[in-house]
């Protein structure tokens, strides 16, 4: 199968979404590129190409002003263009999740916890703030009580400050003691986390992409349309994945757990086709000032260095 097939069937599951959530696919395109790139780009660049991801002009214009709405994105009117770039809230948030997403391996365990348990005073609150922990890796002992596997206090940090709660919330360090059974351990985090479901999501992931990795090795050059679409397509669905998983030690996790063989061909597909996604990117969308500037370094420290 060559890689124009490979990427027209990923585009094609794609456009069969139902619903097509064009706000998560434009918060990917804002935090793997945009973000990279200065963050701001011309709304006709983000329509152009997002076209053949089955967005239409007017659910892009109606996913961008619902993001503006929420907080995401933020307007700069030029003549009669508009730009966009992530506001401040925004950028944190997706930072947040990028810290995981383009993680180089999976993290290290020292044997602690971090336990949050909510106050009275937030109930008000306690849904969104488990909703947001959830993407940082928290899983939920009961209603009140969220436990991570290992520190997150800079992220966690960050959560608490932007939702109003740092002072409603009570954060406790915790350490597996010596007579504490690793079965009794396991039996935590199925109860805390989704693993199963989480397991089957990432294997279906896992089948729909190996096929990506095996037409690369036998392409004679990359399209950069091409490369940009299936970089997109490629961190979106890695994403809407991980950010519902945990950060648990491998031996807290099914044998052969297949969110690190996910994170071993999500590394692999982007080392190969995103120096040619980047030229898509550089060459096409469009910023007040003309092209996107190069990228900041950070960008090249990704999943441990491209």
């Amino acid at each position: 199968m060559s890689l124009l097939k490979t990427t027209s069937i990923l585009l094609e599951a794609f456009r069969e979404q139902r619903p097509l959530r064009g706000g998560s696919l434009i918060i990917t395109v804002f935090g793997d590129a945009i973000s990279q790139h200065g963050n701001s780009v011309w709304l006709g660049s983000i329509i152009q190409a997002l076209e053949p991801f089955g967005l239409n002009s007017r659910l892009i214009r109606t996913a961008v002003h619902r993001l503006v709405q929420e907080d995401w994105l933020q307007s700069e009117q030029v003549g009669r263009r508009s730009y966009y770039s992530f506001t401040d809230a925004g950028l944190r948030r997706y930072e947040k999740a990028a810290r995981r997403i383009y993680a180089g391996s999976a993290p290290d365990w020292d044997g602690t916890w971090s336990l949050l348990i909510c106050n009275k005073s937030a109930e008000a609150g306690r849904e969104q703030l488990r909703k947001e922990l959830s993407w940082l890796g928290y899983g939920a002992i009961n209603s009140n009580i969220l436990l991570h596997a290992g520190s997150q206090s800079h992220s966690l940090k960050e959560t608490l400050e932007d939702m109003g709660l740092s002072e409603q919330v009570v954060v406790l360090d915790a350490s597996t003691t010596g007579f504490t059974s690793e079965q009794a351990l396991k039996e935590l985090a199925r109860e805390c986390w989704p693993l199963e479901d989480l397991a089957k999501r990432y294997e279906a992931f896992l089948a729909q992409f190996k096929p990506v990795q095996k037409t690369l090795t036998s392409a004679a050059k990359l399209c950069p349309e091409q490369a940009f679409q299936l970089r997109t397509l490629l961190v979106h669905e890695y994403r809407r994945i991980l950010l519902r998983d945990s950060d648990l030690p491998a031996r807290l996790l099914p044998s052969d757990w297949a969110g690190h063989r996910a994170l071993t061909l999500v590394a692999t597909i982007y080392r190969e086709i995103e120096s040619a996604a980047e030229l898509y990117i550089r060459e096409t969308m469009e910023t007040t000032a003309g092209g996107l500037p190069a990228a900041i370094p950070a960008y090249k420290q990704r999943f441990g260095g491209l």
